[in-house]
């Protein structure tokens, strides 16, 4: 098996949403980035809603995080894991991330919105008493073949 570190959190001062994932893909880990399977909804997916171009490279997919004040991290940061399976990720040794640290260090987050399953599964099984509004929503995996886009619509505009 091989071990991986997982990203660190694209975050900024101002962010408001926490986009929690479960743990990189195979993908993501070859382009050393959050969602970097071309065939993940997540990039399209934030264009959309937000009315922007599809970011076509690292610099441009942080920028659209950015402007629209939404932060990016996994539940787990490190792994012995072969693949991107949500099961082989469940029965591996992992290491969570600090996200109640995240938490103190940016306290504009004002909400956390899980993409995927088992990155909620695992929230509410690690964190769940950080008093913040945690969303599970779809995710934006190719895997996930019955994805609905409006319920991201509704969780990621904020006032």
């Amino acid at each position: 098996m091989n071990e991986f570190i997982g990203f660190n959190p694209l975050v900024y001062d101002d962010s408001k949403i926490l986009v929690l994932g479960s743990f990189p893909s195979v993908k993501s880990r070859e382009n050393n980035f959050y969602y970097g399977n071309p065939q993940n909804r997540f990039w399209k997916v934030l264009s959309s809603i937000f009315d922007e171009p599809l970011p076509a490279n690292i610099d441009e997919k942080k920028a659209l995080c950015q402007k629209h004040k939404i932060a990016l991290w996994d539940v787990v940061i490190g792994a012995n894991l072969k693949g991107s399976s949500d099961s082989a990720l469940e029965k591996s040794d992992f290491v969570l991330a600090d996200i109640r640290g995240l938490l103190k260090n940016y306290p504009n987050i004002k909400k956390i919105v899980c993409n995927g399953k088992l990155s909620y599964k695992l929230y509410l099984k690690h964190f769940e008493k950080l008093g913040i509004e945690v969303v599970y929503l779809p995710s934006t995996s190719p895997a996930n073949t019955r994805f609905d886009i409006t319920v991201w619509q509704k969780e990621l505009i904020y006032n």
